[in-house]
């Protein structure tokens, strides 16, 4: 168990590095022009809307939706990432800003969770509905647990579960979607939404105790 932990931490600090050194390159760009932290707030919003519609309507002609929709969250994701990180590297953040950024990036995994939840629906796949109903409310108590945290002065960040994790694997289940692996990406999503809140309460927990 605690080989696999240890491989599972490190594929995970793998891939939020990269991430996180593409976010620079790209920020450090961005900060050169004219774009404001706004626009991309906006823009990141709007797209994971649109990807949601387009899901919604699967049943046209299912390898477009799901591919479009996944390749439009995935930009609109990018975006709604990059907007804070903007706003810090050109002195444009403010407390104001960082609430409104956390509160769109929760409604754009709202968005699209919701248009699979309707998939799910129209297909009659309960057991998958349900999950994607456990995912959204998992995925908000992430957030949630993080931000309580942090407002007691503590680390709110650990866990297996964060944002980048979780569009990955709500995009790869869309891309992988006309094979039938959207219902397991919504359980792999669920599992490791709730396993990052426990993760969360017990480090409140151990941090409160010492």
């Amino acid at each position: 168990v605690a080989s696999a932990r240890g491989s599972l931490e490190r594929l995970q600090r793998s891939y939020l590095d990269g991430v996180r050194r593409v976010a620079a390159n790209s920020i450090g760009s961005l900060a050169r022009t004219r774009v404001s932290p706004n626009a991309l707030t906006a823009a990141g919003v709007l797209l994971c809307a649109a990807a949601a519609v387009i899901v919604y309507f699967e049943y046209r002609h299912e390898i477009t939706a799901f591919w479009l929709g996944a390749a439009l969250f995935i930009v609109g994701s990018i975006l709604d990432g990059f907007d804070g990180a903007l706003a810090r590297r050109s002195g444009k953040a403010t407390p104001f800003g960082a609430f409104v950024d956390s509160t769109t990036d929760r409604m754009s995994e709202a968005f699209m969770l919701g248009a699979i939840a309707l998939v799910f629906a129209r297909e009659e796949n309960e057991v998958a509905l349900a999950f994607t109903f456990a995912a959204v409310a998992g995925s908000f108590l992430v957030s949630y647990t993080r931000a309580r945290a942090e407002a007691l002065g503590l680390k709110g960040d650990v866990g297996i579960g964060s944002r980048a994790e979780r569009v990955f694997v709500i995009s790869a289940g869309l891309i992988l979607a006309p094979w039938g692996a959207l219902q397991w990406a919504i359980y792999l999503l669920t599992l490791t939404a709730w396993v990052t809140v426990v993760q969360r309460v017990l480090a409140v927990r151990t941090q409160l105790h010492r």
